[in-house]
């Protein structure tokens, strides 16, 4: 179309020309809008109306226009805009500069102007002051403007229009006289200013107004007429009529058509302009210049033949089409300027993106219902690389956090990423929708809009649900209505906050690799009908999505749909040959024409395409055509045609095409005649496909405006651009990724800045490594390396992902000045008044008071809230630790470094040398804090790399650039520095000096004074030290560390010292010379232990460790926090040492009262680093040699209690910290806290899986949520230790303290996050730990007629072991059998309820339940545990024991068997042998016979897990079997399924009818959450524990066999050891069918939750090992008197639904459920309390929010009893039965009330709707005192009762002891400065003496 104007000409201008001399025909384009289109038919609100710069790109849309053949172009000015008040003589000069230069360009590229006074509206300042057109006063207001456009703009154009409008003006209220009276004097004004020939002006009219016309004519003036006009194609006659009208009202006026539109035209774009000619070429109209530009737009101009009504001299062959005009622009570049890099930014609202698909990364292929893809099928079948599979991929389904990590990482500003269909509707169908599918996808984008990320969503991305596929996929018309529905659920459900979609990406691979060669799935090899079938559909659907969204959710979600269409840039193979050129072409119209032409131009395909396909069905015989293109209907045509609102473009490469033949070869260069391939000059990738070639991303962009973008104004969208490594040797370091993304970028840069395209987004493809589809993966395209190798799928930033955050950073590729956000002031505090000094000991032992004597309940209840807002959350890092770069740039050295480079002196011999290196990787230390949120960074400055020499006039400006960046780059991401100004790293230089030099104070002020001057205007919160106490101790004490002095008694005092005048000096310079303009803060890093006394009751242990904290903590903060001065308890402690060792004067220096007022107030702020606690009692430690240790005469110790470290000593103690931020406040006069250090450290080998640190974190934050949120402690921040692994002092890197694991080995040091860091991200995130959904309380009731209850066993209640006939039982043998039960407890008596039905139906009642399960004792009713002999003694008991129940209005649930097999049975093989199958369904007829017509629930066996695994396998209860773990426990399991049928046949057929009870099993179970929740290895061996627990007896009885889990993995690790079979017994159909359904509820017993990870236990044949997994507890769960038993409620909810979606939602009756205690009997059993609450509350939302059946609820158990293996020791019951009285009494605890009040209540009651009557209390029960019988023969010694036996050799010990303390006494005084060590010993064996009595 570059020859438009010759064709017009000769066409209708020329000839007329010739035949009137008239001036040459105008062709219009124009205006520019706001988008850099030219669009007629815009809206006037899009016009360009100069209110921004210049659009860089306007000069080459304008020289386009010009190429095309337009002649004039419409510049319509803003009357507002120029004169915003209206007034001529206060114009806005930039928007007059712009017009100008605007109108320069035009005319330097050969364009007219054609201006228009007015198309805009009245400015604002006029119509406020006069109103609109109908006032008189605008209108000479209209003059005046029009005389300042012509003014300043008329030099540069000839052609004007008044108004482009008269109607727009009219309904504005102005009468037609007086419009045209105003133009007539305004076109007396233009040709009076301009007389000139050429000049013309006009006004504008629409053609049905031309009636007025003679009235226009006769009122005003104008040069010719400019009219607005219709062209409807169906109604050609009209027009033409139309146009006739206008000649006639006009006489020899001439017209404009100013404005056309066109309507209803024709499919072929030649006949549509032939028509539109032969109407104008009419020789009786004079008509001087046509708008163009939407008749262009409806024409595909690529293949022109003549046109209808134009001689054969006239035809259009000169014209050239899209790729043509592209090919002249840039096919004559030189290499060097194509290649030519563009200096410049893009435009400000340029997106950045990066991109996943789902089947490449999501994995969980068939987690929550996912249905099977046409990618799990492929990769199934083994048809990718190497058999690998997408089965987990980088399991980013269950790792959301992690992914939006990396995206925070990069700060990237949009995500696309693409939704499974077969995750959403695992059939394809919408009746098959999954809503666990749907909340992974709710998840996925809330946590991108949490990050401030905008998530694009891509609808299908290749991964078909395989039910599609069987039924034909997408060549089946019937996927359109599926795709449809599939689309219309994700707007709906998503649209709110997805506001761009992409319905396909890449669908031409789709039909192209899927449908036509096959190499994708569904691998289909049929290109001559399938491809083109599948295309057909996808438009169609496609264009179905779009108008559903346009349709339904458009209007309220306001969001984008569009298509991202693949396509690579095609040059001709010899650009000398036409012939390629037009090759060339139809590579691209077969590849991207395909689908963008039907979508953005005209609703169908490409005419060369299907010219194509109709040549090769011509020329090829009939019966094999390589081409079957579907037809379109015009219906359809029209529903495809613009249904896109952006083009999104995936581009990779470039291939060179020539012409060749295809012959009948079908596929796309069979049918279109070419041939492509690569140069191989081009730079290859690790792909055959892709050739880095990025000139031809710009020339393709050109070639996408061009051809598809003029009919349909749309936006292009960059959705993908990348290239793929090799998965071999550096796989970080990814340079060529790197060069390929600068290259593309920058190419894309020069079509919008070069070329004015309209290119919105740039996405990086990809996010991640995945799978490649048939390259598996061997091929890489992420950003970040993905180790595919492990199961936690660690993702490591590349190389390439820094550089891309770079570009983001820059908008770019060149470095441009950051937009610093300036974070409010911090509220200055001023220096603090001086406290009075500590006591001895301090006022701040209340929080022993306070806290110590807290239970453990009360100490480790986690608290639920949040931080104050704008609570400081950081992380820290120190120099020598992480920066490296030892001796880069002019650094010093320093201590460290001289320390750690002598031999020996380190393990492996490491040092800092290099350490993380981040001295030359900035950014990718801000892409880990990006990531974690982080709102501060604490790292040190290097004294040594500042100022070598320690001295300023050494100073390094490399340095000071170096940590200028650093800061520079914090604040541009919203971080504060934080800033140390020393962290241990002295200048080697001035070690010659050392800190016991009192000229260090001035040298280290220097060093702070340039600091505070040269960074202080961005950095508010300095440290001058951290922890000075290790300095002190650890350096010049124990000489640990640099400087390595060992002078334990002396050194450290004076170091303290200097160190503490030191920091007040540089403080008072700060305060002095900097706050006032800066306004920081300046404190000290002090850390402290807390200290908790041994025993809290013994005020010497109290008085030590205040002692302790006061010699860690005090020793500086005393003096800065308090009065100047050490704390007395220090001063007199050091002082009295010295005396006695005879020193002239206290080792502790003293301040003069000066240097007191000096000191004290020198902080701001405390800052306290605080990692674990110590457990401290006194003790007189030796006098010689001095030693700051022993001048505390306190021993410390660690809390056993606690978990240990990486770190010996170092304990996680958490609640120490709570404790300690108490103390702080009450010591040091409430100041504001910030903890700047707390973290662990793991072992190096824990690289990513850190869940120690997890827990780690979650509790002591917890602590230091309570002490800010319970106690009022101002917790202002927290700073975790540390950013990441590092050098780690005298450790090396041996452990690692980092939330991110650096590889030591890589010379790239690359950082992965770690599982704390995606923690710790939430914890910043949410701001604390606020209640979950887990922790909140429902209000409400079970139903009617709940079944509440409580629960006993026989053997552990009963006792009358021996009584009336009873027969032995396995557990009276397995107790009386020396070392199995705890204390050799017995259940001979137990709680003796064989004699005590009375009493234990009391306390029934006093519960109030309305049911009470127990157990028969099968040895008392059949003591051989045959029929043989029923015993009527045992039988009698349960029946006077049902009787008083019923009685009591209680129902009985009776147990038939719980555990206590008849021994007889037992030595017959007890379970094992199948006999016991009949055994027991003959002793369940006996019980079924006497007691069934009173009672109504039957339990046949009391958790069958138990007895065959905890008693066959472990062999920990009875009968005490472990030596076949692997077999027996299984053979046990199969006999008591079995036992469990034939009783409940029996009672079915025997009894159900006459008795009408109910029976089932009674199934117990932990629930199982995995580990770490992010990882599906984790999640798998959660799922594996809980069916190889509750599945095991559940599976067989609710659903028919054993589960296909156990099934397959038992069998498959059988065979691998060589057995011929499984281990798991296998059950024969019949018995299958028996088994299956025995079952009338769910009996369910749970206590529990475990938290479970993969343990490959080889070749052990073990049930444990068959598992697979391993079990731990989360810290934060509260303890219980049973080491398996953790309160974790949320667990109850979770199995209850496990048990509902499992097995079908049956009646569930909770049989047991309880806590235990241990150690001293404690009425008040809060713990209790809370554990009912909590899990009967859990029960209530399974029942009421999720459905689930519950039908009752059992507290287990009623009275505490026997707990089996553990004998007393361990008490479940809400009753207390005091073992030390013969009379057993039962005394309720508090629990019982509460679960009393709760059974009702029937629920929990809602508190807002006011007292519920069942919360008034009955009267009060009598609790009875614990009484503790004294036995006979007894007295009272020292405070003991003890036996006279006892008593005697207590006394004779006792004197003993003294004769020893009398001659230790004598030895001391003659051996006082002898053998010290030995004495201490000695003193402490006394100690250990006096602990015995």
């Amino acid at each position: 179309m570059k020859h438009l104007l010759w064709v017009v000409c000769l066409s209708l201008g020329c000839l007329r020309s010739e035949a009137k001399g008239q001036e040459d025909f105008m062709l219009v384009a124009g205006p520019l809008t706001k988008q850099l289109r030219g669009s007629p038919g815009g809206a006037a609100g899009d016009d360009f109306d100069c209110s921004q710069p210049v659009p860089p790109g306007s000069r080459q849309h304008f020289q386009y226009l010009q190429s095309r053949g337009v002649t004039h172009f419409k510049l319509p000015l803003s009357w507002s805009g120029l004169l915003p008040t209206g007034l001529s003589s206060q114009p806005r000069q930039d928007v007059v500069a712009c017009y100008q230069m605007l109108l320069e360009q035009l005319q330097e590229v050969g364009l007219q102007p054609l201006v228009i006074l007015h198309g805009s509206t009245v400015p604002d300042a006029l119509r406020l002051k006069y109103g609109g057109w109908e006032s008189r006063e605008v209108g000479e207001k209209f003059q005046e403007y029009a005389e300042f456009a012509f003014q300043e703009f008329g030099a540069l154009a000839q052609l004007w229009l008044t108004l482009s409008d008269l109607d727009d003006v009219l309904h504005d209220g102005l009468p037609l006289q007086n419009i045209l009276h105003l133009n007539e004097h305004i076109y007396q004004l233009y040709h009076q200013r301009f007389p000139g020939k050429g000049r013309r002006l006009s006004i504008g009219l629409r053609a049905s107004d031309a009636a007025f016309l003679p009235q226009i004519k006769s009122s005003t003036s104008m040069d010719f007429l400019s009219v607005t006009i219709e062209y409807d194609c169906l109604h050609i006659s009209n027009f033409a009529k139309e146009l006739h009208n206008l000649q006639v009202f006009c006489g020899d006026l001439p017209f404009l058509l100013y404005k056309l539109t066109c309507d209803s035209c024709p499919e072929s774009e030649f006949q549509l302009l032939g028509d539109f000619l032969q109407v104008l070429n009419n020789k009786d109209l004079n008509i001087v210049g046509s708008d163009m530009m939407e008749m262009l737009a409806k024409m595909n101009m690529q293949d022109v033949p003549r046109l209808h009504g134009i001689s054969e001299s006239n035809t259009m062959t000169a014209l050239k089409n899209s790729y043509h005009i592209v090919w002249d622009k840039f096919g004559a570049q030189t290499i060097a300027d194509r290649d030519a890099f563009l200096n410049d930014s893009f435009p400000d609202d340029f997106q950045w993106a990066t991109s996943s698909e789902s089947f490449k990364v999501e994995g969980g292929w068939s987690e929550d219902g996912k249905g099977e893809t046409i990618w799990d099928r492929f990769g199934h079948d083994g048809l990718a690389f190497a058999n690998q599979t997408a089965d987990l991929a980088c399991d980013s389904y269950h790792k959301v956090e992690y992914d939006a990590y990396l995206l925070r990482g990069l700060h990237i500003k949009t995500y696309q990423f693409s939704i499974s269909w077969a995750r959403i509707f695992p059939s394809g169908r919408l009746d098959s929708q999954s809503e666990k599918g749907a909340r992974y996808y709710d998840k996925l984008i809330d946590a991108l809009v949490e990050s401030g990320i905008d998530p694009v969503a891509t609808l299908y991305h290749w991964d078909l649900p395989q039910e599609l596929q069987d039924n034909g996929g997408w060549t089946n018309a019937s996927i359109i209505e599926a795709f449809k529905d599939y689309a219309d659920f994700c707007f709906a459900r998503f649209g709110d906050r997805v506001k761009t979609w992409n319905t396909f990406s890449s669908p031409w691979v789709v039909s192209h690799a899927g449908y036509g060669t096959g190499e994708h799935p569904p691998g289909e090899k049929d290109y001559v009908v399938s491809s083109y079938q599948v295309t057909h559909n996808i438009l169609k659907s496609h264009a179905e999505a779009w108008h559903v969204y346009n349709d339904k959710h458009r209007k309220t979600q306001g969001g984008k749909v569009g298509i991202a269409l693949n396509s690579d840039w095609a040059e001709p193979f010899d650009p000398s040959k036409p012939e390629d050129i037009a090759a060339a072409d139809r590579y691209l119209q077969f590849m991207l024409g395909w689908f963008a032409h039907p979508i953005f131009v005209d609703g169908d395909y490409p005419v060369t395409l299907k010219t194509k396909v109709e040549e090769k069905i011509i020329a090829c015989p009939i019966s094999e055509p390589p081409a079957r293109l579907p037809v379109f209907t015009k219906e359809e045509r029209q529903r495809i045609r613009g249904t896109a609102d952006f083009l999104g473009l995936n581009h990779y490469t470039s291939r060179l095409v020539n012409s060749l033949d295809g012959g009948c070869a079908a596929g796309p260069q069979g049918v279109g005649d070419f041939k492509a391939q690569a140069d191989p000059l081009w730079p290859s990738t690790a792909s055959d496909w892709i050739h880095s070639t990025p000139w031809g991303l710009r020339r393709l962009l050109n070639y996408i405006s061009i051809e598809y973008l003029n009919a349909t104004k749309v936006p292009i969208l960059i959705t993908g651009n990348g290239m793929p490594t090799e998965y071999s040797g550096d796989s970080l370091n990814d340079t060529s990724r790197i060069n390929y993304m600068r290259s593309y970028i920058n190419e894309a840069l020069k079509a919008i800045l070069l070329d004015g395209l309209d290119v919105q987004r740039f996405t990086a493809s990809s996010l991640m490594d995945g799978f490649e589809g048939k390259q598996g993966y061997s091929q890489r395209f992420g950003l970040h390396h993905v180790n595919f190798e492990d199961a936690n799928r660690p993702r490591t930033p590349k190389q390439s992902a820094y550089f891309y955050s770079l570009v983001i950073k820059r908008n770019g590729l060149v470095a441009r000045k950051q937009n610093i956000f300036e974070r409010p002031e911090r509220q200055q505090t001023h220096r603090r008044a001086a406290l009075k000094p500590s006591e001895v000991p301090s006022k701040s032992k209340v929080v022993w008071e306070k806290f110590s004597p807290q239970s453990q309940f009360q100490r480790k209840l986690y608290h639920y809230g949040t931080f104050p807002q704008g609570f400081g959350w950081g992380v820290s890092s120190s120099a020598y630790q992480i920066e490296g770069g030892w001796n880069v740039d002019g650094k010093g050295p320093s201590i460290w470094d001289t320390f750690t480079q002598k031999p020996g002196s380190i393990p492996a011999g490491a040092n800092g040398d290099v350490a993380c290196d981040s001295y030359h990787r900035i950014e990718e230390d801000l892409y880990m804090l990006r990531a974690l949120r982080v709102k501060s960074y604490r790292f040190s400055l290097s004294w040594s790399r500042i100022f070598p020499d320690g001295r300023r006039s050494s100073l390094n400006q490399v340095a000071v650039n170096y940590y200028n960046r650093l800061i520079d780059g914090l604040r541009a991401y919203n971080i504060t520095p934080m800033v140390t100004l020393y962290h241990w790293d002295l200048p080697e230089a001035l070690q010659k000096l050392g800190w016991e030099n009192v000229d260090m104070i001035d040298i280290f002020n220097e060093f702070c004074d340039f600091c505070f001057d040269t960074f202080g205007d961005r950095v508010k919160f300095w440290m001058t030290f951290n922890q000075p106490h290790t300095i002190a101790w650890s350096g010049y004490g124990l000489g640990h560390i640099p400087p390595n002095v060992r002078d334990p008694g002396t050194a450290p005092y004076r170091v303290a010292h200097n160190l503490i005048k030191a920091h007040a000096t540089a403080y008072h310079t700060y305060d002095d010379k900097y706050r006032k303009s800066q306004g920081g803060l300046v404190s000290i890093a002090l850390n402290a232990d807390w200290i908790e006394p041994k025993d809290v009751h013994v005020s010497r242990e109290v008085v030590a460790a205040d002692r302790a904290l006061q010699f860690q903590l005090g020793w500086f903060a005393h003096p800065i926090f308090r009065n100047g001065d050490y704390p007395d308890a220090m001063k007199w402690q050091v002082g009295n040492k010295s005396e006695l060792q005879r020193l002239p004067s206290t080792r502790l220096p003293s301040f003069t009262e000066e240097e007191k007022s000096f000191v004290k107030g020198t902080a701001d702020m405390f800052c306290v680093n605080h990692y674990t606690t110590k457990i401290a009692r006194h003790a007189t430690l030796r006098l010689k040699p001095a030693s700051y240790e022993n001048d505390q005469d306190v021993s410390e110790s660690e809390e056993k209690d606690s978990p240990t470290t990486a770190i010996s000593n170092q304990r996680a103690v958490a609640w120490g910290l709570r404790r300690l931020l108490n103390w702080i406040k009450e010591e040091y006069g409430d100041p504001d806290v910030y903890i700047t250090e707390n973290g662990v450290a793991t072992e190096a080998k824990t690289t990513w899986d850190d869940t120690a640190r997890v827990f780690y974190y979650k509790t002591y934050i917890n602590e230091a949520l309570k002490a800010s949120d319970l106690d009022g402690v101002k917790v202002k921040g927290f700073i975790a230790a540390s950013l990441m692994d590092s050098f780690e002092w005298l450790n090396g890197y041996t452990l690692g303290f980092g939330l991110h694991h650096v590889d030591f080995t890589n010379r790239n040091r690359p950082r992965t996050p770690k599982y704390s860091a995606h923690f710790y991200s939430q914890v910043i995130k949410n701001n604390g730990f606020p209640k979950t959904e887990d922790e909140k309380q429902i209000y409400g009731h079970f139903g009617k007629d709940f079944i509440w209850s409580t629960a006993t066993a026989s053997y552990q209640i009963e006792g009358g072991w021996r009584s009336d006939g009873k027969g032995l039982s396995i557990w009276d043998k397995f107790a009386h059998t020396p070392l199995r039960v705890f204390n050799d407890d017995n259940g001979d008596i137990a709680c003796d309820s064989y004699h005590k039905v009375e009493e234990d139906v009391a306390i029934l009642q006093q519960l109030k339940v309305t049911h009470y399960r127990f157990s028969i004792s099968w040895p008392r009713v059949l003591p051989d545990g045959t029929t043989r002999h029923i015993n009527e003694a045992g039988l009698n008991y349960y029946q006077r024991l049902v009787d008083a129940l019923l009685a009591a209005n209680i129902q009985p649930h009776i147990t038939l068997y719980h555990w206590d097999l008849p021994q007889a049975l037992q030595d017959n093989g007890g379970w094992e042998n199948d006999t016991i199958v009949e055994n027991f369904r003959e002793y369940a007829d006996i019980i079924f016979k006497h007691l069934g017509p009173k009672v109504k629930f039957w339990i046949t066996i009391n958790e069958p897990y138990n007895i065959a695994n905890v008693g066959h396998g472990y062999g920990a209860a009875a009968p005490g079997i472990s030596f076949r773990p692997g077999t027996l426990p299984y053979i046990v399991g199969h006999n008591l399924l079995k036992a469990h049928a034939e009783a409940w046949h029996l009672y079915n057929d025997t009894y159900r009818a006459s008795q009408k009870g109910m029976i089932s099993i009674t199934i117990n179970s932990d629930w199982s959450e995995p580990r770490n929740p992010h990882k599906q290895e984790d999640i798998d061996a959660a799922k594996r524990v809980v069916q190889f627990y509750i599945g095991w007896f559940a599976h067989p009885v609710f659903n028919g066999d054993y589960s296909d889990v156990m099934k397959t993995i038992v069998r498959k690790r059988s065979l691998a050891a060589g057995l011929p079979k499984s281990r798991l017994p296998e059950f024969t159909p019949d018995e299958i069918k028996r088994i299956k359904g025995t079952h009338d509820y769910f009996g369910f017993n749970h206590y529990t939750t475990v938290l479970a990870f993969p343990v490959d236990y080889k070749n052990l044949q073990h049930y444990d090992a068959d598992r697979g997994a391993g079990i731990i507890a989360d810290r934060t769960w509260l303890d219980s008197g049973s080491s398996w038993l953790k309160v974790s409620p949320f667990g109850f909810r979770r199995i209850l639904n496990f048990i509902k979606e499992e097995y079908g939602n049956p009646p569930v009756i909770i049989t047991e459920n309880g806590i235990s205690e241990r150690g001293p009997t404690e009425l008040n059993d809060i713990h209790r309390s809370y554990y009912y609450e909590q899990y009967i509350n859990q029960a209530l939302k399974a029942y009421l929010l999720d459905d689930v059946d519950i039908r009752g609820y059992t507290a287990w158990s009623l009275m505490d009893n026997l707990e089996w293996a553990t004998g007393f020791s361990e008490r479940f019951g809400l009753f207390y039965v005091n073992q030390s009285d013969t009379s057993l009494p039962r005394v309720a605890k508090t629990s019982a009330a509460r679960y009393s009040t709760i059974i009702k209540c029937n629920g929990f009651p809602d508190p807002s709707s006011g007292l519920h009557e069942c919360l008034n209390p009955d009267p009060e029960a009598t609790i009875e005192p614990t009484t503790v019988t004294t036995p006979q023969n007894s007295v009272s010694f020292l405070g003991l009762t003890l036996s006279t036996e006892d008593a005697e050799a207590g006394l004779y010990s006792t004197f003993a002891l003294l004769v020893v303390a009398v001659l230790g006494a004598i030895c001391s005084t003659v051996c006082f400065f002898k053998a010290h060590k030995g004495r201490k010993m000695q003193y402490d064996d006394v100690i250990n003496l006096q602990r015995t009595f």
